[in-house]
C-alpha cells in the first residue's frame, strides 16, 4: 500500500491541493503496480513562519521579496 506524504508551505487554495493529490494519486497508479483504493496521499501544510531555509524562514522572504519590489516601484 502506497503512502506518499507531501509538505508544503501554506499559501495554496483548497483547490490547487485538490489537485496535487489527484496528479500524485494517477502518477503512483501509473507507476506502483497497486490499486487505487490502496494509495494514500497525506498532504502537511507548514506555516511559512515554521519553515526556513538557510536560518530565513519563508515568512521573512516573502517580506524581504515584498520590500524590494516595493522599493523598485
Amino acid at each position: 500500500m502506497p503512502q506518499i506524504a507531501i509538505t508544503l508551505a501554506e499559501g495554496r487554495t483548497p483547490a490547487q491541493i485538490r489537485d496535487l493529490i489527484h496528479e500524485v494519486h494517477a502518477a503512483v497508479l501509473r507507476t506502483a503496480n497497486t490499486r487505487p483504493e490502496y494509495i494514500r496521499v497525506v498532504v502537511h501544510e507548514v506555516p511559512r513562519t515554521h519553515w526556513a531555509t538557510g536560518d530565513i524562514t519563508l515568512s521573512e522572504m516573502d517580506t524581504a521579496t515584498t520590500a524590494s519590489a516595493e522599493e523598485q516601484s
